[in-house]
């Protein structure tokens, strides 16, 4: 029977990849409003109480390495469900909760998807008065 030490864990060069591409798509949105809270591994987007969040901050995405994948959390979509409509089933099968994206490897085909859905998120939290 193998022991624990010889069970295969993900290499966290690989996550440090995949954070990596992910903070890209996430990082050109750290901008006013939107302030970015950054430490090892792990990047949030806030944006300051707006007149409709009745003074509380607006949490819009942040990218974070866990133990077995790196997270990819978009709030826009949570808050507006409809963007998910045009959803590639690939990327669907990454998805956890309402508004989480689960990677492994970097899969450039995804991320450029999620690139252009993390737009359209932008742009209706500006739409919806939220940034």
């Amino acid at each position: 029977m193998p022991t624990i030490s010889r069970l295969r864990k993900p290499a966290d060069k690989d996550f440090q990849a995949v954070y990596a591409e992910l903070k890209k798509i996430m990082a050109p949105f750290a901008k006013k409003p939107l302030r970015a809270d950054e430490g090892p591994g792990s990047l949030q987007l806030i944006a300051p109480p707006a007149p409709i969040t009745k003074g509380r901050e607006v949490w819009f995405g942040a990218v974070k390495i866990n133990k077995n994948y790196v997270s990819y959390h978009l709030m826009p979509i949570y808050a507006c469900p409809d963007l998910l409509e045009s959803l590639s089933p690939e990327l669907k099968r990454r998805m956890q909760g309402k508004a989480c994206f689960n990677f492994t490897t970097v899969d450039q085909a995804l991320f450029k998807e999620l690139r252009a859905l993390t737009k359209k998120g932008y742009q209706r939290f500006k739409t919806e008065g939220l940034l």
